[in-house]
């Protein structure tokens, strides 16, 4: 019988002590740096930034796989993927527009971590857990004791999927449905396999880039077992994160039938400029993926700091298309309460 993976409390609950036999993705998540102190000694950051991590870290945790941080460049504060895991003194200040739901995820959710917000697809919240804090997250306010389908609220997620036959498709989130073991993620497999109207599963994790060890082959084997298409939609925002062992088990995922996508979010000081973007594209494209959306920024409190404007980021896009075919363009596109899909911007 497959045992339950550790439930969350809050955003972004670490992993407890499990059960069952520990796997090594499982100890790497164990390992993560989560002490300021120890990221500004292994990258060895200028001291002179650490206070303010600090008082950032105390309002949304720090979570950085080692993996991850051995692929940021020594010393460079100034380093894409740094930034994005860095706590900042600007995370602590308040700005007007920016709350704690951004794309109104409370009012869809009954109760269970079923949301249902677009026609045709709903959205499960598998888990608070996550292998990474990345500091412009979206959840990062979110509930996750209140709203996720853990223990019998994933059995009623589960029959109102099978009771709504209108759903065509499921998209399994978080958190990172990949914090969840391959014993976890058979149960929803199977049970979503079993409801004849669910043609296809979709799954949104950053894990696959930040911990590509978690891309075994248990979960090899979950891919290429379901009846129901299996769409991974990935999270990399820049070319930078497609270390060669990432791009390895990307390349598993896609022989064992796989349709991979990415989606990434437009973060000033990190991808903010025609060659970040360029050169995400052709790699993802090297690496079998599909660039599908770009996200202007969701406007979460703490977040302000990453934005780019839309008029800015449609001229951007517009440069990058001049470069690109329209097949390596994503959608440039954005996310607000109560709209029935995302809303594509700069077109």
């Amino acid at each position: 019988m497959a045992m339950s993976p550790p439930q969350a409390t809050g955003p972004h609950v670490a992993a407890r002590s499990l059960s069952y036999p520990v796997t090594g993705w499982q100890q790497a998540m164990r390992e993560a740096i989560t002490d300021v102190d120890t990221l500004f000694h292994t990258l060895a950051l200028p001291v002179t930034y650490k206070p303010a991590a600090r008082r950032a870290a105390q309002l949304f945790g720090l979570r950085v796989p080692a993996g991850y941080a051995a692929r940021i460049r020594t010393g460079d504060i100034d380093d894409p993927l740094l930034r994005q895991v860095l706590p900042l003194g600007a995370e602590t200040e308040s700005k007007p527009g920016f709350g704690a739901d951004a794309v109104g995820d409370l009012a869809s959710d009954a109760g269970d971590g079923l949301l249902h917000k677009y026609h045709g697809r709903a959205l499960l919240i598998t888990t608070g857990a996550c292998a990474v804090h990345c500091r412009y997250c979206f959840r990062r306010h979110f509930d996750y004791g209140a709203h996720h389908a853990g223990g019998s609220h994933l059995r009623e997620a589960l029959a109102r999927i099978a009771a709504d036959d209108t759903l065509a498709e499921i998209i399994l989130s978080g958190g990172d449905p990949l914090s969840l073991t391959n014993e976890r993620l058979t149960v929803i497999g199977k049970a979503l396999d079993a409801t004849p109207h669910v043609a296809r599963i979709r799954m949104h994790t950053r894990t696959a880039i930040v911990l590509p060890e978690r891309i075994d082959d248990g979960l090899i084997a979950w891919v290429a077992a379901r009846r129901a298409r299996v769409v991974v939609v990935i999270h990399v925002n820049h070319a930078q994160e497609l270390a060669p062992g990432v791009v390895e088990r990307l390349t598993a995922l896609k022989a064992a039938g796989a349709t991979l996508l990415n989606q990434a979010v437009l973060l000033a000081g990190v991808n903010d400029d025609r060659d970040s973007q360029v050169a995400l594209s052709e790699a993802l494209f090297a690496a079998g993926v599909m660039p599908y959306y770009l996200h202007l920024l969701d406007r979460v409190a703490g977040v302000h700091h990453f934005e780019v404007d839309e008029t800015r980021a449609a001229a951007l896009m517009r440069s990058v298309a001049a470069v690109l075919p329209g097949y390596l363009v994503p959608k440039l596109a954005r996310e607000l309460p109560g709209d029935s899909a995302k809303r594509v911007v700069g077109v």
